[in-house]
């Protein structure tokens, strides 16, 4: 497994996260199944868990706490990672109130005493950065919380919050993949006026290099938009056979090289993923191990459908 420097920290992640937005019943996932990935994933080298308390409505935190104790991992020997600001259908609240409440109600959830990071969800346009802080620091401060995060936020965003905190915002996670490409693409398509040229992200990727912030990518097989996957897909055949190429030759699957192209950016990107099956995970984690060319993944590039003016 290759392993990352979190934000501008010296702790090392592994570069493959484990992610639990499909640990619930929802999805006909046991505490035995959920302990089987937990444990495949940290036999691979991952040694980063990622949830928030919006999966499954809670559900996947209290599983994931079950089958951290139903496991034989330590649980200083992993970094937990979860999320909160969503009320589900009515609102984004970074509240200090709501804030407050809901990182002990996922502490309580996950039966842990505290969180290695807490990352707000999503963009609450509401957002009072002062606030923020105020609960980060009362967090902090308890010993609930040890670092912090967001996801979704564009670069101003990303700063309005950070120019009001005391911590330094070590993760933003994005959705990115071979179908998800607008990071690369504004700036492929520079000085452009084509679709393609259309910057929204705020030049996250590059801000993100420049500042010492890890970007989780999500997704990472999706097609934008939650449109399904793109692994497999008659309707990619281009990429698919592009994808089958490499992984003949890698001696991987599909999927892992799909992971390698994120990887071989200099970003330094961490993937998450989000597979139960443990054959699955072992299949991703060798993802890292991949090392593409610079043409390999130029290749990719235009076999997702993409151009190079």
């Amino acid at each position: 497994m290759k392993y990352i420097n979190l934000g501008d920290t010296n702790w090392q992640v592994s570069a493959v996260a484990f992610g639990t937005w499909r640990m619930h019943s929802g999805n006909n996932v046991s505490l035995d199944q959920a302990t089987k990935a937990l444990e495949a994933a940290y036999d691979c080298g991952i040694n980063f868990i990622d949830s928030s308390d919006v999966y499954g409505r809670g559900e996947s935190e209290k599983l994931l706490g079950q089958a951290l104790r139903n496991s034989s991992i330590k649980r200083e020997d992993v970094f937990i990672q979860t999320k909160g600001g969503i009320i589900p259908h009515q609102r984004y609240d970074f509240s200090k109130e709501h804030l407050l409440n809901a990182v002990d109600d996922s502490l309580q959830r996950l039966g842990l005493d505290y969180l290695d990071a807490y990352v707000l969800h999503r963009p609450d346009p509401l957002m009072e950065p002062d606030e923020v802080a105020d609960a980060f620091d009362q967090m902090q401060r308890e010993g609930k919380v040890r670092h912090f995060g967001v996801s979704n936020f564009n670069t101003q965003q990303f700063l309005l919050l950070q120019e009001s905190l005391d911590q330094k915002l070590l993760v933003n996670q994005l959705e990115f993949g071979l179908k998800h490409t607008g990071m690369i693409d504004h700036g492929i398509h520079s000085n452009m006026s084509d679709e393609r040229s259309i910057d929204h992200d705020g030049e996250f990727l590059e801000f993100a290099r420049r500042m010492g912030v890890t970007i989780q990518a999500w997704s990472p097989f999706q097609l934008s938009n939650y449109g399904g996957l793109f692994i497999n897909n008659p309707d990619y055949p281009e990429l698919n056979q592009a994808l089958q190429k490499l992984a003949d030759k890698y001696q991987v699957s599909k999927n892992a090289i799909a992971l390698a192209w994120i990887l071989r950016h200099p970003a330094s990107f961490q993937v998450l993923i989000g597979s139960m099956n443990p054959e699955h995970i072992v299949d991703n984690a060798q993802g890292p191990e991949i090392q593409l060319t610079r043409q390999e993944w130029y290749d990719l590039y235009k076999a997702a459908g993409n151009d190079l003016p």
